[in-house]
């Protein structure tokens, strides 16, 4: 069973189709929202779940606080639970029937100029890493100059290649599931406190892979 973990539909339950999607398990979920309700980037925020499946990690953002959220699904299947589930929290969600690449392909445009701030990415395991990367280099006019992009992996996919207008800010890993979470680079003064914090983050994730 699949729930909205926290926020104004806490408990909510989630439809999850038969087969073809791999909604991120609820404990990943706790601990990936604890980390984006730390990094205070959920309030009012505007955001792109690709790869959506279910919904659950829009739906999540917007039950804590998002203003916004749509919905990218490819398998029609997967984006009618995924309506279903957005008629059922009353949560402020669209959903969108497309592939990811065509999706993020219609909008050009100069990078960092867009209207979302917060990006989920949680492709299926066996996506092809050219996909991954154009993806990524897709997202340029969708974006705000503040914006946090958060990819999901497996921890035996390599790390995604990230496009010149992001860097990896921080990653964390939970049993087989790494997430990624990355922005546009910071100005060049933060440049440097920016990189100890990586170095922090990436020493914390290590610790608590040790503990487990």
């Amino acid at each position: 069973m699949t729930r909205i973990v926290a926020g104004s539909a806490k408990g909510r339950t989630l439809a999850v189709p038969k087969s073809g999607t791999r909604p991120t398990s609820e404990r990943v979920r706790e601990a990936l929202f604890s980390r984006l309700d730390h990094m205070n980037v959920l309030d009012g925020a505007t955001v792109l779940d690709l790869y959506a499946g279910t919904g659950a990690l829009g739906l999540e953002a917007m039950s804590r606080g998002g203003a916004h959220a749509t919905l990218v699904e490819k398998a029609s299947a997967a984006a009618r639970v995924a309506s279903a589930n957005v008629r059922s929290t009353g949560l402020p969600a669209r959903v969108v029937t497309a592939d990811a690449r065509t999706y993020l392909g219609a909008r050009n445009g100069e990078a960092l100029a867009g209207d979302i701030d917060l990006v989920f990415i949680d492709p299926p395991y066996d996506i092809a890493e050219e996909d991954m990367t154009t993806v990524l280099a897709s997202l340029g006019p969708w974006i705000v100059p503040d914006a946090l992009v958060v990819v999901e992996r497996s921890t035996r996919a390599p790390a995604p290649t990230w496009p010149d207008f992001l860097v990896l800010e921080d990653q964390r890993t939970w049993g087989e599931t790494v997430a990624y979470f990355a922005g546009p680079p910071l100005p060049k003064d933060e440049t440097a406190d920016g990189a100890q914090s990586l170095e922090d983050a990436q020493a914390s994730s290590s610790e608590e892979e040790e503990d487990r």
